[in-house]
């Protein structure tokens, strides 16, 4: 929807423009009045105008949200548009009677409508879409908990909100950072003037491959056959513990402490003690 003034003799816009800033108290009591004229509002183009001019009023709100997310990989303009048309959606989705501010609903929306924007087009390295979604549920949990608690949550408070497991939780978390590559021309030494790409090590062509199967042939062949599918599900085929849970039919802490168990067998095997 176009953002444009409704003729009205009330409006403090001039030319789509504030006459002045108004305070958030201000901004508050003349957007709760706008909504309720739209809510009560018979012709459709007047409503239409009327939540035109709530969109503009909060608009700085939107242009914050996305300035929360800049220098992560899109563009901030991309960031404001978006966060714009997060803002337009809460606008004509509120109920003014059922809701005591307007922005209590719009900041939640626009942060979603950005941070999908993100899991679609912003990911370098894409995780999976059940932890980008996990990501976004937790973000709003923290939100919506400081509010009530009056302080930051503790994880495990977010995980009781949201109901899932701290190990999921953390696995969200530890997903983090995802959004844009560190650039491998960033100096890493200001004195030799060295960057992070001069310090990679060189390919050795599958030599570190063959190393490992070699190191790990003997001491795999001593699991036994679930211990072997268990690490062959986990780091080959890369499942999370909760789906190779689902296929031996156990819980995710069981097969946690499978895996604990048989990482710890190939560590003393590999490694063995010196005493």
């Amino acid at each position: 929807m176009s953002v444009s003034t409704p003729p009205s003799s009330t409006s403090p816009f001039s030319h789509g423009r504030p006459d002045r800033p108004l305070s958030h108290d201000e901004r508050q009591v003349r957007t709760t009045d706008l909504l309720l004229e739209a809510s009560t509002e018979s012709d459709p183009e007047r409503r239409q105008a009327l939540l035109a001019t709530v969109v503009e009023l909060n608009r700085r709100v939107a242009m914050a949200v996305a300035r929360r997310y800049a220098n992560r990989g899109i563009a901030l303009d991309d960031l404001q548009q978006v966060a714009c048309e997060g803002l337009v959606k809460a606008v004509q989705r509120f109920e003014v009677t059922h809701e005591r501010d307007l922005l209590d609903y719009a900041v939640p929306t626009i942060r979603g409508e950005v941070l999908r924007h993100f899991r679609d087009q912003g990911w370098a390295v894409r995780p999976p879409r059940r932890i980008q979604e996990l990501q976004q549920r937790m973000r709003i949990s923290a939100e919506e908990l400081r509010l009530t608690l009056g302080r930051e949550p503790t994880p495990d408070e977010i995980s009781a909100d949201l109901g899932v497991s701290r190990r999921d939780q953390d696995e969200a978390a530890s997903a983090r950072g995802c959004f844009q590559p560190t650039s491998l021309d960033l100096p890493a030494d200001a004195a030799s003037g060295s960057t992070l790409g001069d310090l990679l090590p060189a390919a050795r062509e599958g030599y570190d491959a063959a190393e490992a199967r070699a190191v790990l042939a003997a001491p795999m062949r001593a699991l036994d056959a679930r211990d072997r599918r268990v690490i062959y599900l986990r780091f080959v085929e890369e499942r999370t513990q909760s789906e190779i849970g689902d296929e031996f039919g156990v819980t995710q802490a069981t097969v946690s402490r499978w895996l604990r168990e048989s990482l710890g067998r190939l560590r003393s095997t590999i490694e063995p003690s010196s005493a």
